[in-house]
């Protein structure tokens, strides 16, 4: 089975991190335990990220959610140049009432399946500039240093959000995808915890079996058995982590056999499932 590996580290509610290098390597698909922001200010790169492919422009901002699965290509030939936001799911539950949900610039991008902003003249607006005080301020050691740090990223996406909200941000759409596949990743989030096979699959979307097979690999460089498999394991781990009982769990994602879903659970994030009651 293919894995996707869990990248980056988060070990409070929020971080920043400025990066310019030159990056030579393949990044395989991953997902993050956190929602991550990126701003990309340089280089030739392109973003995957769940069956959509995007040629990223300068200050173009890019939102993944926790759990998407993506990974990156990156032209060697020019520095990459990027601002990273890591940012907790917890911290972010606690500012959602009636009035405001911080997470909504998240929501719109799965419900337009669009993970790509562009906001004109981001480098002159407010937003960036604030973006920049966030930054310097992981240097402050002065008085209240740690509470300024959390107004300040209160600050960034509640301007995050009010542009989203006032349409001030193209949520961009890209011909780089197959809308097919998108269709069959759909399908399969929505019946997630119900028995799913390819054959299933394939005749709901009149294709012959043996050429979704290639095409679904061909488009997102997994086999739809294992975007299956991983889904269910994000799922279950999120059932996990709300209190749910492991076997319930297990079954609850969609998985017939407890042992299955252990090693599966245990080879996916190198741990077993009863850890995860730790979290």
């Amino acid at each position: 089975m293919t894995q996707y590996s869990k990248r980056g580290y988060l070990n409070s509610d929020f971080r920043i991190f400025h990066l310019n290098d030159q990056i030579e390597k393949e990044f395989d698909y991953h997902t993050h335990d956190f929602h991550k922001i990126t701003i990309f200010i340089r280089g030739k790169v392109q973003y995957f990220i769940e069956g959509k492919t995007y040629e990223l422009e300068p200050y173009d901002i890019i939102l993944v959610n926790r759990n998407d699965i993506h990974r990156i290509q990156v032209n060697p030939s020019e520095p990459y140049e990027r601002i990273i936001v890591y940012i907790s799911p917890g911290f972010m539950d606690a500012y959602r009432n009636e009035d405001y949900d911080l997470t909504y610039c998240f929501r719109r991008a799965k419900e337009e399946q669009s993970y790509v902003l562009r906001i004109p003249s981001l480098k002159n607006s407010s937003l960036f500039k604030t973006t920049m005080r966030l930054e310097r301020s992981f240097d402050d050691t002065e008085y209240a240093s740690g509470l300024y740090r959390q107004v300040l990223f209160l600050e960034f996406m509640i301007q995050l959000n009010r542009a989203a909200l006032k349409e001030r941000i193209e949520y961009l759409d890209t011909k780089l995808y197959n809308a097919k596949i998108i269709d069959i990743m759909q399908y399969i989030q929505e019946h997630l915890t119900e028995d799913l096979s390819i054959d299933m699959i394939a005749s709901s979307f009149y294709l012959s079996k043996y050429y979704m097979m290639r095409l679904f690999k061909a488009e997102t460089g997994m086999t739809i058995g294992s975007y299956i498999t991983h889904r269910r394991l994000l799922l279950a781990r999120d059932c996990i982590y709300s209190g749910m009982p492991l076997t319930e769990a297990c079954f609850n994602a969609g998985f017939h056999n407890y042992s299955t879903f252990f090693r599966a659970y245990k080879k996916c994030f190198h741990k077993p499932p009863n850890d995860s009651l730790d979290n």
